[in-house]
């Protein structure tokens, strides 16, 4: 049978045009029109008025702290429960990332453990709207100002979600997105960094190109980074988000199959929720085992390779891992996470791969 894959972009808009008329014009490095025109784009989809394109969403999170002027001895407030990324941007400006536990069914961020979390070091806290399904950024913006913390939105796989019916991005100090291939708008590789604030984005598109004084060519004032996005990734992504309604809806409508088609499993599994105030955008449909450890899902996850069904597991706790290893308590993160599967998740799934990836659960988990 063929093999369903657990991610893959659609290429099915003006991406070919646009990058053929970067190759035509000969702007195929850092500058262009498609560059500015994406940033714009961007901006005006997320609500704000800045939006500062990067080469991948690893250097729009670091990007992000090197402007809100993160230091050594700095600590900032991430879940334990993300990829990776997220806490090694706080690395890499020398501060500590300080772990916390994650809430129930969304594992995102949990307001009540960033309390406990809080010193007279914390700068900031980076929500990540994991999976898809925002943040709870009312309660997380309330305790930022209750403590005067930058909020920065890790945003990477939740392009269009919503809190309260507004879009992420523009919920925070600032917001990164990843464009990497297996997300829900791509350009291949690429990030963003979103925000309204004036000053915040001029110190953002400084420290992206070297740190090259805007009004003096060749004059570097900062030490900075070469983390430009070039012309033909831009020009793809505005391809891209020309069509984000469309693959917004086509992702709704896979997690309705989903749901339909694992309704009865009740008892076996958790499927994925939504908050009353949020709009999941189901960058991935995570399902949890009821019971078992890690070995017993990733049992699950073999044989349903076996089966011609690529899945992944959700991201082991980084207080586990040797660069982050914590003895810490994270209840949540430990029993959650290591029942999370990712099921395939793309636009070019159909209902016949739904049931038939639903027909291999049903035989594994009878």
């Amino acid at each position: 049978m063929d093999r369903i894959f657990v991610a893959q972009p659609r290429l099915a808009g003006n991406e070919k045009k646009y990058v053929l008329d970067c190759l035509d014009s000969n702007w195929i490095s850092s500058i262009g029109k498609y560059i500015t025109a994406f940033e714009e784009a961007f901006a005006r989809y997320c609500g704000v008025r800045h939006a500062i394109a990067t080469n991948n969403g690893t250097t729009a999170l670091h990007l992000a702290l090197v402007a809100l002027d993160l230091r050594p001895g700095d600590e900032v407030i991430v879940p334990t429960v993300t990829y990776i990324a997220t806490a090694n941007a706080v690395r890499y400006c020398g501060a500590t990332p300080v772990l916390a536990d994650v809430q129930p069914g969304t594992l995102n961020l949990d307001p009540e453990d960033i309390e406990r979390r809080i010193t007279d070091k914390t700068r900031g806290i980076i929500p990540v709207h994991l999976y898809g399904h925002p943040a709870d950024m009312a309660a997380i913006d309330a305790i930022a100002r209750r403590h005067g913390l930058w909020v920065v939105e890790d945003a990477a796989e939740a392009h269009g979600a919503e809190v309260g019916g507004r879009r992420v991005g523009g919920l925070g100090t600032c917001a990164t997105f990843s464009f990497f291939g297996n997300k829900i708008i791509t350009t291949g590789e690429g990030g963003m960094v979103t925000t309204d604030d004036d000053e915040l984005a001029a110190r953002l598109r400084l420290f992206r190109g070297q740190g090259m004084d805007p009004a003096r060519r060749y004059w570097f004032p900062v030490v900075g980074y070469n983390y430009r996005m070039t012309n033909i990734q831009a020009a793809i992504g505005l391809a891209q988000l020309e069509m984000i309604d469309e693959a917004l809806a086509d992702r709704h409508r896979l997690a309705g199959w989903y749901d339909q088609a694992l309704a009865g499993f009740g008892e076996r599994i958790v499927l994925p929720g939504q908050a009353s105030w949020a709009r999941h955008v189901y960058w991935m449909y995570n399902i949890f085992l009821r019971e078992g450890e890690a070995s017993r899902r990733d049992e699950v996850m073999r044989r349903l390779d076996e089966a011609g069904i690529e899945t992944r597991p959700v991201f082991h706790p980084m207080h586990v891992m040797p660069p982050y290893r914590s003895d810490a308590s994270y209840p949540v993160a430990d029993v959650w996470a290591q029942r999370g599967i990712n099921l395939p998740t793309h636009r070019d799934l159909s209902r016949a791969d739904v049931d038939r990836i639903a027909g291999a659960l049903a035989s594994l988990l009878s």
